[in-house]
């Protein structure tokens, strides 16, 4: 099991020279239980979120740039990661297709169009959800709910034996 805190520090780490360039992160951590689940892949999704949200800011003229990252213990058996910028916002039309593979507002090179794909396949292999809640000039919030106990430590475990 493993202290989802401690993994979106690390990543906030990771992307350190991403933030000098004027984006605040504000943590606003609850009390959460470890999760069961594997750090690497929920560390990736919150890397490719926080990279979205810094990228879209970077390019919008809005002060100051925010990263809001909350989490809460929301059930016995249930936890809650809201990232919410305070960027441009996505439009309707875009925000209906981000999780599709290859889709990419990016210029060529920039984007693969697959870190959003992949996020919402290991938040399902994990047994949570994942959305998008966003409104064009309003900022964009991500809300993912993860079970405390998915039972992946017992595959884990299997696999070992």
């Amino acid at each position: 099991s493993v202290d989802l805190h401690e993994g979106i520090d690390n990543t906030l780490l990771i992307l350190s020279h991403k933030l000098i360039q004027g984006v605040e992160i504000l943590k606003n951590y609850g009390d959460l239980p470890l999760v069961e689940c594997y750090p690497a892949q929920l560390n990736q999704v919150f890397m490719n979120i926080i990279a979205n949200a810094i990228d879209a800011m970077l390019e919008s003229d809005i002060q100051p740039k925010q990263i809001v990252i909350q989490t809460e213990k929301v059930a016995e058996d249930r936890v809650f990661v809201k990232i919410r910028d305070n960027g441009p916002g996505i439009p309707t039309e875009v925000k209906d297709k981000i999780f599709d593979p290859f889709f990419t507002t990016k210029p060529v090179g920039k984007g693969t169009g697959l870190g959003l794909s992949i996020s919402y396949q290991i938040i399902e292999k994990h047994q949570g959800k994942i959305e998008v809640i966003s409104q064009p000039g309003k900022g964009t919030e991500f809300a993912i709910a993860l079970p405390v106990y998915s039972g992946i430590s017992r595959s884990i475990n299997l696999i070992k034996e």
